[in-house]
């Protein structure tokens, strides 16, 4: 059974302040090793769960050139958007679930996972146009036919996967919220192994082509769904799991609206699929996508390990918040800013030193690399800023903040971000280097307005704020008794 690190501390006792540099010393390494505790396991869990679909994709290639460009466009494309809005709905629990944890009630966290499992299922539904007209969708965007049919095929036999997202990441926002990260790591590099051996078993010597790379990449989903609930259902979450429970269908308006403002907040993936689509139109098309595809790929690499300090703390500010802890939180906010920071400039100098070389392992076109060289610089401010952001959002979506900077999130990249890179790319004939500076201007913009509000906060009124949110989500439910509410089925504490 894992035995987290004591990340919050009594409602009595809040950070003390700190008047030497001794103290900061201090207080700096125990935090320090709190945020590692929780983003380290969150930083492998994420790059796990990235590599399925790239592994497909490897497989793929064993097959027809025509195959291989037909899963990356499923994956990136169709897969790629219902990921990124199921992660920004599931969102939605880091707050909730973050907050009831430090207030230590615990009951409430596994009825808002339950809340939170009917909204994303119904999402799901919502999506399956996506899924079952993927052909004519992409066919609409000038995709080549013949790939625009075959990834329309793929997407059909990947509808599984699409509700496996849906259960997914509720799942893993309440075992965050409790710190049992080492849990979801041990879970996604098994389902990472899994994968590896059916995509070899059915893809290269049963050769079942893109059937087998579909029923890998489901099982090996499904397999991380399954073994993390197992974890939770065998008892080893006592008192936030106490079985399905009716409470679940209440509120579920007011929690579908922050499902869905979380799910804005996550307006990068789709900035990045416009990105591609605009590319597209630029004189030389074909090197532009490639050589925007290459950033975009080393820059969700990237994105993995600034996800596990996104998590880190989400859950540090969610937890203090809740336990009403405001100084100790404001300190987490200093701590793991200065730690993404330090890592944010290791990027930044390695794109820089590499410039003329990073782009050769993904193409073999001395073209496509002058212009992934030409874009160094502008990349590497971009990667930094991209160190910076996501902690800041999760900052946000620990403080429940979710509606606000979804709205900052669109302005930024849409009214921005967007504008500026077609602008500079058409207007004054900048091409892919015009495109990219207007994605640097949507993150950088976004960037210091998240900073100036995280300045700006009055973290003693937060922490009464986040008293308030779990008396509103949670007022209605009782701690859990033997007459509680149910449904038939009741795991009990193993």
């Amino acid at each position: 059974m894992e035995e987290p690190l004591l990340l919050v501390g009594s409602r009595e006792r809040d950070l003390e302040e700190i008047r030497s540099l001794g103290q900061l010393l201090k207080y700096g390494v125990e935090e320090k090793k709190k945020l590692w505790y929780l983003a380290g396991p969150a930083i492998f869990t994420s790059i796990a769960q990235y590599s399925l679909g790239a592994i497909t994709q490897i497989f793929a290639g064993h097959l027809t050139t025509l195959e291989l460009d037909a899963v990356s466009t499923e994956n990136m494309v169709i897969a790629g958007l219902a990921f990124g809005i199921m992660l920004g709905m599931g969102s939605a629990l880091e707050t909730l679930c973050g907050q009831a944890f430090g207030a230590n009630q615990l009951h409430m966290l596994g009825v808002y996972m339950q809340r939170s499992w009917i909204i994303l299922t119904v999402m799901c539904i919502c999506l399956l146009p996506i899924y079952i007209f993927g052909t004519q969708i992409l066919l609409f965007f000038h995709q080549d036919r013949e790939i625009a049919e075959l990834a329309g095929k793929f997407a059909l036999y990947m509808i599984p996967q699409l509700f496996a997202y849906g259960l997914n990441f509720p799942i893993q926002k309440f075992l965050q919220a409790q710190s049992k990260v080492m849990t979801m790591a041990v879970v996604s590099a098994l389902a990472l192994l899994l994968h590896l051996l059916l995509s070899w078993l059915l893809i290269v010597q049963l050769k079942m082509g893109l059937v087998g790379a579909a029923i890998s990449l489901n099982v090996s989903w499904w397999f991380v769904v399954v073994g993390q609930f197992i974890y939770i259902a065998l008892g080893y979450c006592p008192g936030a799991w106490n079985g399905f429970s009716w409470s679940a269908f209440r509120s579920l308006g007011a929690f579908a609206r922050l499902s869905i403002a979380s799910a804005v907040m996550i307006v990068e993936c789709w900035f990045f699929m416009i990105l591609v689509v605009l590319a597209g139109n630029l004189e030389n098309p074909q090197v532009a996508v490639a050589a925007i595809s290459i950033c975009l790929n080393v820059t969700g690499w990237e994105a993995m390990v600034f996800l596990g300090f996104n998590a880190a703390i989400s859950v540090r500010i969610s937890n203090e918040l809740g336990a009403g802890r405001p100084r100790a939180a404001k300190f987490s906010i200093l701590v793991v800013t200065i730690s993404s920071l330090v890592l944010g400039f290791i990027f930044f100098f390695a794109i820089l030193a590499l410039k003329d070389v990073f782009g050769i392992p993904f193409t073999n076109s001395p073209e496509v690399v002058h212009v992934v060289t030409d874009l160094a610089v502008v990349f590497a401010f971009t990667l930094l800023f991209s160190s910076v952001q996501p902690v800041l959002t999760g900052v946000a979506v620990g403080a429940g903040w979710q509606t606000l900077v979804a709205c900052i999130n669109l302005a930024c990249y849409y009214l921005v971000g967007v504008p500026v890179g077609v602008i500079l790319s058409f207007y004054f004939d900048l091409g892919v280097n015009g495109m990219w500076s207007g994605m640097l201007t949507g993150v950088g913009l976004q960037t210091l307005v998240l900073i100036g509000i995280t300045v700006g906060t009055n973290w003693d009124k937060e922490a009464m704020e986040a008293e308030s949110r779990i008396k509103k989500w949670g007022g209605c439910v009782d701690e859990p008794t033997g007459k509680d509410h149910k449904i038939i089925i009741w795991f009990s504490t193993a």
